[in-house]
């Protein structure tokens, strides 16, 4: 039996089937079930759905397709069907009976963008396994009750959706935004509060149980585990489920009060049509958030300003009337940031290899960020990135006897080509300077297969 479930977890994984008699495994479920005295309410037997077969096989395609760090125990996701194969019927009889225990997580700190750290909490590949059943058991419990106004962490929801519907808020007249930011959310969370909210879908006992035990498992770092009395922390299958469980009584607050707003997770923006509304709003949230979900706001990261002095996910608008959609400042500073990285580690390599790793890189942040309404700043950057490589070349080419052989190589007449290899100015002046545009064009870089932002940005416009 042990050995039949872990191979038909690896099976569902590759899409492949199980060879079994869907009827039998209907009926086998069954049995284990009535092993255990089930109540009549399907609320009140959760936990046999969650280890159920079919979901089983689901959270363990997902936790393989993310790969991720191991836990303290240092089993890697490619271990984890063996493991599962000796040792699945005893996880399994104890998340029926209530006895299962998770083991700590591993405390991972990673820099923020604009300072500061952020505390991961990375749990073992069995928790994680563990974790993605339990949010597909109760994500269809509690999705009925979430908000529209809520884009975070759902299915067919997402960021460009909450950009999209702040932009309308804003063109609709709503020119003033409550920029709300939770302090260190995801570590303050009152167990106490969120399990009340949990309960109020969930009457399983030993599902109750086990999402308790997974808030309260130590967090270890450097040997030391430590206990935890509060947060969820961000690592775990489970924490994005957890974060809207507990802000939905947000969502139906402002709701209630007729207000615009998109969350996104902890990111939450009310659209207002004056200050004085926004600071009202932004005074009364604060006390509702202390009062009923013992949660503070950032005051230095909170504001109530125009939108278009402000960020939201990764996104701005321009001041015009139209309130066009544009990209951050700070978002396309981070892009600069990783460009940068990526082309100073590619000063002894070859320049098709640093490409190659530029394009995903550089996909990625135009999928992304596809929705931008502004040309000018996209075109600013495709040609930046095309500096910053052709100051890679520069440095690569070192003395000014290879500089001038390699200009006229590229075209350049004799003349020309010794004069700028000669120059005495610094490896980004020349990278923006003529003579290395019209040694290494645009076209260059197409032909080398760099990805264009500008490209990829009306491929992506044409599509939606």
């Amino acid at each position: 039996m042990s050995v039949d479930e872990a191979e038909a977890l690896e099976r569902g994984a590759s899409g492949e089937r199980t060879g079994r008699n869907p009827g039998m495994a209907r009926a086998g479920a069954k049995t284990d079930a009535a092993d255990y005295a089930q109540p009549k309410s399907e609320r009140e037997r959760l936990m046999s759905r969650v280890v159920e077969r079919g979901n089983m096989q689901l959270a363990y395609s997902r936790v393989m397709k993310n790969r991720g760090a191991p836990g303290i125990d240092g089993m890697r996701c490619e271990d984890l069907k063996a493991w599962l194969k000796e040792n699945w019927v005893q996880v399994k009889r104890s998340l029926l009976d209530g006895t299962y225990r998770p083991p700590a997580v591993r405390r991972v700190d990673i820099p923020k963008p604009q300072g500061g750290m952020r505390t991961l909490g990375v749990p073992t590949v069995v928790d994680r396994l563990i974790q993605q059943a339990l949010h597909q058991a109760m994500q269809p419990l509690f999705e009925p009750t979430f908000s529209d106004s809520s884009y975070g962490f759902r299915p067919g929801r997402g960021a460009r959706q909450a950009v999209s519907k702040a932009a309308e808020y804003i063109r609709g007249g709503k020119r003033w935004v409550v920029d709300m930011d939770l302090e260190k959310f995801f570590d303050r969370v009152n167990h106490d509060v969120l399990m009340a909210r949990v309960a109020r879908q969930v009457q399983d006992e030993q599902v109750l149980r086990l999402i308790r035990r997974f808030l309260e498992a130590g967090m270890m770092a450097n040997g030391v585990e430590t206990p935890r009395y509060e947060g969820t922390p961000q690592g775990g299958p489970l924490s994005p489920l957890l974060s809207n469980i507990l802000l939905s009584d947000l969502d139906r607050e402002l709701e209630k009060r007729k207000l615009s707003f998109c969350r996104y997770a902890d990111d939450c923006n009310i659209y207002v049509g004056s200050r004085r509304a926004g600071q009202r709003i932004m005074e009364s949230v604060k006390g509702f958030l202390a009062d009923r979900l013992r949660l503070t706001v950032n005051e230095a990261k909170s504001a109530v300003a125009r939108p278009w002095e402000r960020k939201f996910l990764g996104y701005s608008v321009t001041a015009q009337q139209s309130s066009k959609i544009r990209i951050a400042k700070h978002s396309i500073q981070r892009l600069k940031d990783a460009v940068r990285k990526l082309s100073i580690e590619g000063r002894g390599r070859s320049l098709p290899h640093t490409i190659e790793r530029l394009n995903p890189v550089l996909r990625g942040w135009m999928n992304y960020f596809s929705l931008s309404q502004s040309r000018r700043p996209i075109e600013e950057l495709d040609a930046w990135v095309r500096r910053r490589l052709r100051c890679v070349v520069w440095r690569q080419w070192k003395r000014p006897k290879t500089r001038e052989s390699r200009m006229r190589s590229h075209g350049l007449d004799a003349q020309r080509a010794w004069k700028s290899s000669v120059n005495g100015r610094g490896p980004w002046w020349n990278a923006g300077a003529k003579h290395m545009i019209a040694a290494l064009p645009p076209k260059y870089f197409t032909q080398l297969g760099l990805v264009s932002l500008v490209v990829t940005h009306q491929h992506l416009q044409r599509s939606t």
